[in-house]
């Protein structure tokens, strides 16, 4: 890449990715660009292109000297155009990048009328470009996302298999639910009009294709530790679905799942490799999306100075990054959480939004309380109350808590929820039953309680709520590429 070559007397163009490109010291080197007008701007006898690839947020100046193109092919050269370059790589006269592109000739692939094309150089609303999906990846917010996005998928596998885990695909169809919420989309292959009824007029399933009741998965966990009791590690990364009819920021239909699940883990190693992962992945986005997390920074700024001071972050994106990287995670119950909560300012003046109380499931404001103004750094609460937590849990001996842990970031509040599992079978049956799951539709998980039971332990991390805090994004559906919620499923 990036050699010249002649053959008898003709310039052979080598493609490269702008990313690269941009990397390179200005050789006269000939070279092809490929990519997506950005912008183009006339001045005096000269024509300026800038062309993007999607490698990175940064763009390749294209200069046009007067005469060097047929006039007919620069007329279409538009904002969103799709063009082929073939120039002299030179140094850049301009400020902002070190090289730019002397062109010899274009070639276009796709015209975008100008008229029609949605994507003018201008300030667009996300509400706006979520209207339009299918082309809102070739925004600079929306590709830095994605960029991003790959980034911390890719740094989950690494970290997982550099650990000795392996990577279990368990089923998006599912027979059971694995947190009891009933929220699930059915998968059905019987007639929406007049399906197969029992004697007592209920829906009869042993007609469907897999002869029982099947959803959409809501979770991978329970077949991740069937997993992991022969595994010993493994971790489960796929889409997960939940019908739950929320049109909040925090919300989507559709979204990704990382759950890691660990023989021989007791819940103080649950927390330990909750710590020790979220670091390694934000670490990486700090060193490989360094530009893509500049210009978010940057984004999320301006927004912040139309906010009430008040409302404003006291952390820029970098800064509350590396509040997560930089410092030991506060490790602390529940019980002592709601004693805290009691005895701060805020409650006694009557500014939280919702009450504290033991048995109560905290709220994001009092999460990012215990992060953000008392201890000023990441925390991981333990021993939630039995009640509100799941059944699969492991209870404590005071009959009254769960190994439960949770771990709070800042501006976010929850982004890993896990705990030590319960491994003893009368327990887990007692609760599955207190809970109201009927025993026969998950008879195989409570069987692995009888056949080589083991502690084990085992956390879920929303990926699009990782990516949210990565990015400083406020809104979940914009770390998603196509986000499915109620009464939209586009693109």
């Amino acid at each position: 890449m990036g050699v010249i070559a002649h053959l008898k007397g003709l310039l052979i163009y080598y493609r490269m990715q702008i990313k690269e490109i941009l990397g390179l010291t200005a050789a006269q080197q000939p070279i092809t660009v490929k990519g997506w007008v950005r912008t183009k701007r006339n001045s005096a006898a000269v024509a300026f292109i800038a062309i993007n690839d999607g490698s990175t947020i940064n763009n390749i100046q294209a200069v046009v000297n007067e005469g060097s193109i047929p006039e007919e092919t620069l007329k279409l050269v538009t904002t969103g155009a799709c063009i082929a370059v073939n120039g002299i790589l030179i140094p850049s006269q301009g400020q902002g990048q070190s090289v730019e592109v002397q062109v010899n000739s274009i070639e276009i692939y796709g015209a975008a009328d100008p008229e029609k094309y949605p994507l003018q150089p201008k300030k667009h609303s996300l509400e706006f470009l979520r209207e339009i999906g299918h082309l809102r990846p070739r925004t600079n917010t929306f590709s830095a996302i994605l960029r991003i996005r790959h980034a911390l998928a890719f740094a989950i596998n690494t970290y997982f298999n550099d650990h000795g885990f392996f990577y279990l695909h368990t089923p998006i169809i599912t027979g059971s639910d694995a947190e009891g919420a009933g929220e699930m989309f059915r998968v059905t292959t019987l007639p929406a009009i007049n399906p197969p009824l029992t004697e007592d007029g209920k829906v009869d399933y042993k007609e469907d294709f897999f002869g029982k009741e099947t959803n959409l998965t809501v979770s991978g966990q329970l077949e991740g530790e069937l997993g992991a009791l022969a595994l010993s590690k493994i971790y489960t990364f796929g889409p997960t679905f939940r019908a739950e009819n929320s049109n909040t920021t925090r919300h989507l239909a559709e979204f990704w799942m990382v759950e890691p699940e660990m023989a021989f883990f007791e819940l103080t190693d649950n927390m330990n490799l909750a710590e020790d992962f979220t670091k390694f992945l934000i670490k990486y986005a700090l060193d490989h999306c360094a530009d893509d997390i500049a210009f978010l920074e940057k984004r999320l700024l301006e927004e912040e100075k139309m906010k009430k001071k008040e409302e404003q972050s006291e952390l820029t994106l970098s800064e509350k990054l590396k509040f997560v990287t930089e410092n030991t995670f506060e490790r602390l119950t529940y019980t002592e959480a709601i004693n805290i909560l009691l005895q701060s300012k805020a409650h006694k003046q009557g500014k939280f939004n919702y009450p504290v109380a033991w048995g109560i499931d905290l709220q994001s404001e009092h999460e990012r309380y215990l992060v953000e103004k008392h201890f000023k750094k990441p925390v991981i609460l333990t021993h939630y109350p039995k009640e509100i937590k799941a059944f699969y849990m492991k209870q404590e001996v005071d009959g009254k808590t769960v190994r439960a842990m949770d771990v709070l970031f800042p501006g976010i509040g929850e982004i890993i929820g896990g705990s030590q599992r319960e491994d003893d079978y009368e327990k887990l049956l007692q609760r599955t039953k207190e809970v109201g799951i009927e025993e026969e539709s998950i008879w195989w998980y409570l069987q692995t309680r009888q056949f080589g039971s083991a502690p084990h332990s085992g956390f879920g991390l929303g990926f699009e709520r990782l990516v949210l805090f990565v990015t400083g994004m406020s809104n979940i559906r914009d770390v998603i590429p196509f986000p499915r919620t109620p009464k939209t499923a586009e693109f």
